[in-house]
């Protein structure tokens, strides 16, 4: 039975068919503890969504009126994290569990200062809650009740949440029947939303492609307006964005969606020039039949690393920069890595692409000649790098189809069959932590005594 609770619809147990064996157990046993304790405890956000939707939820995260304060003296496995959003991690032995405190909509106004006696010497505290002259939210740690919380969630379907007193599920947005209509619609003014933080453009569209959802009119039409705001973003989330976007096993959908709205151009403006423009009187087309590849692999099951998923995208784009580098006199390998760092130097201050996976990057597209080297010098040294796999994965993938590449990693693959497991370096041995023999050290015999015993 449905009922109505200020402005939230209540659905109770026997309507929604949630069942708690299809939770995580660490989140029931969080839940259990606040609600033992005194305190409300809610499931919020994907997980419910995707209870509703029979999909399976990636994470569980809770929300209660709990501060973190309280939840690191009620839980000894809490650790607190973050500023801009102060959380509590719940860590459990094979699993982290995310709570937050129900947070208020609230205004960008300075809390007032405490009184103190004369004389005591203080700093000013940090506002709780802080916006940028163009409404970013920089901190967000004034706390509120359920309600508040829920509305000030990016999306509609987003803001369900599951009660653990009751087991009902509670609707504060109308996100139920946007989840029946398969709709993105954000909570309250979508360019304000977007405003405050501008991932949530990134955000909607992976929702939209991930649950084969519309984003709603309005909701589209102000993501449109405000696609070129998304650099507002730290370099380093929208890095972290882009990965759950395109290894979502959605990322062809999630790419026309980017290049749609406009968000693409933004984020990676040398690249879509590039796409926009053909090469020999032929279109680019392998970044898109790139992406379907991975989309299936994932499907299937196998994990696509983050430096040969931007390998199998920017692969082709950055060939033609080296190819450039080569004309111009420069030597194959140090065209690659020429190649790599200018597309570093254009792609990280925008989206921030760590220097780790950059240079993994560069060894995936700079090893391919290598493979035609059969079997070369010290094959098994090559064979047991890292990379070698991601090396093989990238062959095969972009040049798969050709007779002579078929050949050369099918002997690659029975060699790395038949290799033995090569021993670590002494240097990593040592840095594992690898005990290590003791050289005894000879005495020195003082020759003025040898020349004593010689005399004698």
């Amino acid at each position: 039975m449905r009922k109505k609770k200020s402005c939230s619809v209540i659905i109770a147990r026997q309507e929604h068919g949630i069942s708690r064996k299809l939770m995580s157990p660490n989140a029931l046993r969080a839940l259990y503890r606040l609600r033992d304790n005194g305190y409300v405890g809610y499931l919020v956000g994907g997980c419910v969504r995707d209870l509703l939707l029979g999909r399976e939820p990636k994470d569980f995260d809770v929300v209660t009126n709990a501060t973190p304060g309280e939840l690191k003296r009620m839980f000894r496995n809490c650790r607190l994290v973050g500023r801009r959003f102060r959380l509590a991690h719940i860590h459990y032995q094979d699993e982290i569990i995310e709570v937050a405190t129900f947070r208020s909509q609230a205004s960008n106004e300075p809390e007032p200062e405490p009184k103190e006696p004369a004389g005591t010497d203080h700093r000013q505290r940090p506002p709780q809650m802080l916006k940028d002259d163009d409404g970013m939210i920089l901190r967000d740690n004034v706390y509120g009740t359920p309600e508040e919380d829920a509305l000030r969630r990016d999306f509609t379907v987003n803001a369900l949440s599951y009660n653990i007193a009751d087991f009902s599920i509670i609707d504060y947005t109308g996100g139920l029947a946007d989840l029946n209509a398969g709709i993105i619609r954000t909570i309250g003014d979508p360019a304000v939303r977007f405003q405050e933080d501008p991932v949530r453009m990134l955000r909607a569209v992976r929702f939209a492609a991930q649950l084969a959802f519309t984003i709603e009119e309005h909701t589209w039409k102000a993501l449109v307006a405000a696609a070129d705001t998304i650099v507002r973003a730290a370099p380093s989330r929208l890095y972290d964005e882009m990965l759950k976007l395109l290894l979502s096993g959605e990322g062809a959908r999630c790419y026309e969606l980017l290049r749609q709205t406009g968000l693409f151009a933004a984020l990676f403006p040398h690249v879509s020039n590039w796409l926009g423009a053909e090469s020999e009187g032929f279109p680019h087309t392998r970044f898109g039949a790139m992406l379907s590849r991975v989309d299936s692999s994932l499907q299937q099951g196998n994990k696509v690393s983050p430096p040969l998923l931007l390998a199998l995208l920017f692969g082709e784009y950055i060939d033609e920069k080296a190819a450039q580098f080569r004309r111009q006199g420069v030597p194959w390998q140090q065209s690659v890595n020429a190649a790599v760092a200018e597309f570093m130097g254009e792609t990280c201050p925008i989206v921030m692409i760590t220097n780790r996976v950059g240079l993994a990057l560069r060894d995936i597209i700079g090893q391919q000649t290598r493979l035609k080297k059969i079997p070369g010098r010290r094959p098994e040294s090559f064979i047991a790098r890292p990379d070698f796999n991601d090396i093989i994965e990238y062959c095969r993938t972009t040049c798969g189809d050709k007779k002579d590449v078929v050949t050369q990693l099918g002997w690659w693959e029975a060699q790395a069959r038949q290799q033995a497991p090569v021993p670590l370096p002494r240097e990593l041995t040592k840095e594992a932590g690898a005990p290590q023999r003791k050289r005894k050290r000879r005495r020195r015999r003082n020759p003025s005594a040898k020349n004593r015993a010689d005399r004698v």
